[in-house]
This record gives structure tokens, sequence and C-alpha cells, in this order.
């Protein structure tokens, strides 16, 4: 609507007030604290995963191995166990100078250091431990 020549500033006030309308005065209080619930609820889920991801039931570390032979390893496994850690398992693989796996291992630990014997397809040059997992924790560490 175009304004008159002559017209008012009342006459404006009204033009301007049919084309914007203002919002209800309970929008701003409600997103607001919508706002905030959501950041609130962000921020314990953040917390949560970083408690989660820090204290893991199991975890674990190579310490040494040995090359027994052409067909086996032996490796030395630290594990640390917390108590409320059930079905626990954990794994070593033996690895070629190709770094082809020759052997593999999965066995039930006991917290402290594991002395476990892998048997190899062929000679191994050295050894990983991918990790250990646990119920509820399914991430080897």
């Amino acid at each position: 609507m175009a304004l008159r020549l002559g017209g008012t500033i009342d006459a404006v006030d009204r033009t301007l007030t049919e084309r914007y309308v203002a919002p209800p005065a309970w929008r701003r209080p409600v997103t607001i604290a919508t706002v905030a619930a959501l950041a609130v609820v962000a921020l314990a889920w953040l917390v949560w995963a970083a408690w989660v991801q820090s204290t893991p039931k199991v975890q674990s570390q190579l310490m040494s191995f040995q090359v027994v032979g052409e067909h086996s390893v032996t490796a030395r496994i630290e594990v640390h166990v917390s108590s409320d850690a059930a079905n626990v398992s954990c794994t070593v693989e033996a690895l070629a100078q190709d770094h082809s796996l020759v052997g593999e291992l999965h066995f039930r630990p006991t917290s402290g250091t594991n002395e476990v014997t892998v048997r190899t397809e062929r000679i191994a040059t050295s050894v990983d431990v991918p990790g250990c997992t646990a119920q509820g924790q399914d991430h080897p560490r």
C-alpha cells in the first residue's frame, strides 16, 4: 500500500503494523527455555559419554613377546580388569614379516600379567594385541 501525500503518522503506523505483525509475547520466553533445556540435555550427554569412555571395564597392553619357534610365539600381556567386568576376552595376533596374520588367540585373562602362547602357521616376526572386550564394552582396549 503506497503512502498518499497528506497521510498522517497514524496511517503509517497502521500500515506498518498490518505489514509486520509483532510476535506473541509468550514466544521469546518459550524459545529461551527450549534452547536452555536442549543445552542442558546436550551437556549431560557429553559428560556421560566422556565418563563412559574414560572408565573402561578392561584394558590391555603388550609388555613383551618372544618367537619360540617356527610355529609359536609367547606374549606377555598386562591386563587390568575392573571388579564389575563380565565375559572378558582378549585377542593376540601374530604377524609375519609381510604383515600378514599367521596366528591368532582369543583367551580369558586374569587381572595382572598374562603369558600366552600363540600357534602360528609360519614364523612370526611381531605380535599385536588389538585389545580386550567385556560385557558392555564392545570396543577393544
